[in-house]
């Protein structure tokens, strides 16, 4: 890779969007496939609001997709809790805060 090669990697780095929290978002990952599903979402920046209404009120909840999201953040995401917690998590996210 010539100098200018790494200039073009360097500049695309740069200038594509990234979305916020990209680095909180488990993608492919097998470990949380017995984990249940919440909520689905289209876009990060909301899956992640919701997500941190659960971890304020003390639920373990990870944001998962099966594949990479867009460089715009949108993709197929799934807010999860560990088995057996849905139901607490659900009724958590259904009251008025």
């Amino acid at each position: 890779m010539g100098f200018l090669d790494r200039f073009r990697s360097a500049e695309r780095e740069f200038t594509e969007p990234h979305p916020d929290g990209v680095a909180e978002l488990i993608v492919g990952d097998a470990a949380y496939d017995d984990w249940e599903v919440v909520r689905d979402f289209e876009e990060l920046e909301t899956a992640r609001a919701w997500r941190q209404q659960l971890t304020d009120q003390g639920f373990e909840a990870v944001l998962t997709a099966d594949h990479p999201i867009s460089n715009r953040g949108y993709g197929d995401i799934a807010l999860r809790v560990p088995k057996g917690k849905w139901s607490e998590a659900n009724e958590a996210l259904d009251e008025p805060t």
